[in-house]
C-alpha cells in the first residue's frame, strides 16, 4: 500500500503502529533515522523489495493519555526540506480535519439524521448549510476563546452546539431534526 501511495508521486507522512519499529540505518542530524520498509515478512527476511523510509520518533509530554513513544515514516528522507519536528506538528495538526468532519456528522447533523434533499442540487445546498452552521459555531468559539484569552481548541465544541441551540427560537430547527 505504501509504494502504490508514494507512486503517485505525493509526499507520505504515516503513523506506524506502536509495536512496528523500524531498524535505525543512519541516523540523520534532526534525529530522525533511515530505514527501510518490505512489502512482506519474507522479503525482509531476504532483504528484497525494499523501500527506503524515514523514521521520525518523538513523544508528546504532559499530555497523560499520550502514547510513550509516537513512530512516524515518511517519503521525504533529507531533514532539510521537512525537519522532524515540523513533520510532527503537522501530523497532529492534520487530525483537525478529522476532528470538524466529526462535528459536522454527528454532533451539529445529529448521528442518525441524513441529508434529506433527494436531488444533487438540493444535497449540495444542504450540504452548505451545515459547513455554513460549522463555520458560524466555529467562529463564536474563536470569538469566546479570543476574549477570554484562552485557545478555541479548549472549548467544547459540543457545548456551544448546545448554547446556539438554547439560544434560537424554538420554532426554528437547528439542526433539522428527524
Amino acid at each position: 500500500m505504501w509504494k502504490q501511495a508514494a507512486d503517485t508521486g505525493a509526499e507520505l507522512l504515516w503513523r506506524l503502529k506502536k509495536n512496528n519499529v523500524q531498524r535505525n540505518e543512519k541516523r540523520l542530524p534532526d534525529g530522525s533515522y533511515l530505514s527501510t520498509i518490505y512489502p512482506t515478512e519474507k522479503a525482509r527476511r531476504n532483504k528484497q523489495d525494499g523501500i527506503g523510509v524515514r523514521v521520525i520518533e518523538y513523544r508528546l509530554e504532559g499530555l497523560p493519555d499520550a502514547e510513550p513513544i509516537y513512530r512516524l515514516i515518511t517519503t521525504i528522507l533529507d531533514p532539510k526540506g521537512a525537519p522532524a519536528c515540523e513533520l510532527a506538528a503537522l501530523y497532529h495538526e492534520r487530525w483537525e480535519i478529522e476532528t470538524a468532519l466529526d462535528e459536522l456528522k454527528t454532533h451539529l447533523r445529529g448521528a442518525k439524521i441524513v441529508l434529506r434533499s433527494k436531488n444533487p442540487v438540493l444535497v449540495e445546498q444542504e450540504f452548505f448549510g451545515l459547513m455554513m452552521a460549522h463555520f458560524m459555531i466555529r467562529n463564536l468559539m474563536h470569538q469566546a476563546a479570543t476574549s477570554a484569552k484562552v485557545d478555541a481548541d479548549q472549548l467544547s465544541f459540543v457545548h456551544a452546539v448546545r448554547i446556539v441551540r438554547r439560544k434560537i427560537p424554538k420554532t426554528s430547527a437547528f439542526p433539522p431534526s428527524a
